[in-house]
Order: structure tokens, then C-alpha cells, then sequence
């Protein structure tokens, strides 16, 4: 059985972690390259809103019998298969996670404006994401 309480609190941590998100992009593009500090909260608080919507994504799928998914990845498109996300979306959104373990594991070295673009502009599915998620809970509770 999904445990509303366990997802409703990682939605609220991806809350939190966007005002973050937000706060830093106030900052222009300059600004963010020229201070590490900057730089650095910004791949962490991405690394942090990744990571909750990953044990999200794992729960509902553990939880619901839904197929277990080859990679973190693959979790959107399982959610997808079961009608919890919009397939269109989840093309979208699904790379996040590869963003992601370039930026934690350094596997190739990241263009920092290509970063920021993206970030800048895909920012608004990290919303979309927590509204499905909760229109989910809402939909599915007793």
C-alpha cells in the first residue's frame, strides 16, 4: 500500500527545494558562472529534487506491483504504463536523471550553460510534476 504521508513529504521537500531552485536563478547566468557558491547550490538543490522524485517514483511503483523499472530513468515511463503520468510528459521530464548523474558523478564534464539552460527552462515540469503526483494521491486515497 502506498504510504500518502512518506510521498506527500518528499512533494513538500521538492517544494522547498524549487523556492530554493528559484532563488538561485534570480541570479543571472553570469552571476551563477562567476560564483562557485552559486554554481554549486544549484547542482545540489537539482541533485536534491532528482532524488525525491526518484524515491517517489520507486514507491508508487514497489508499492503498486506496477513492473520494476531497468534504471531510475525508466521510473517515469513505468508511472506512464499506469496512467499516473502523461506519456508526452514523461518523455520530458524522464532525462532529468541522466542530468543528474552527470552532475553527481562527473561522468562527462557539464557545459554549465547548457545547464543553466535547461534548467531554466524545464524548471515549470518539476511543478507539473508534484500536481500529477498529488492529483494521484488524491485520486487513490481511502
Amino acid at each position: 500500500m502506498i504510504d500518502k504521508t512518506f510521498v506527500e513529504t518528499k512533494l513538500f521537500y521538492i517544494q522547498s527545494y524549487f523556492t530554493e531552485l528559484e532563488k538561485i536563478l534570480n541570479y543571472s547566468n553570469q552571476e551563477i558562472k562567476k560564483d562557485f557558491l552559486k554554481l554549486r547550490a544549484l547542482e545540489r538543490v537539482l541533485q536534491l529534487i532528482v532524488d525525491e522524485i526518484v524515491d517517489i517514483n520507486n514507491h508508487i511503483i514497489r508499492y503498486s506491483n506496477f513492473r520494476v523499472p531497468e534504471n531510475f530513468q525508466s521510473s517515469f515511463m513505468v508511472l506512464a504504463e499506469n496512467n499516473i503520468l502523461p506519456r508526452t510528459f514523461v518523455m520530458k521530464i524522464a532525462p532529468i536523471v541522466g542530468l543528474r548523474n552527470r552532475l553527481v558523478h562527473r561522468y562527462e564534464k557539464v557545459d554549465v550553460d547548457v545547464l543553466l539552460s535547461a534548467v531554466r527552462k524545464d524548471k515549470e515540469d518539476i511543478k507539473r510534476y508534484v500536481k500529477y503526483i498529488f492529483e494521484f494521491l488524491q485520486q487513490n486515497s481511502d
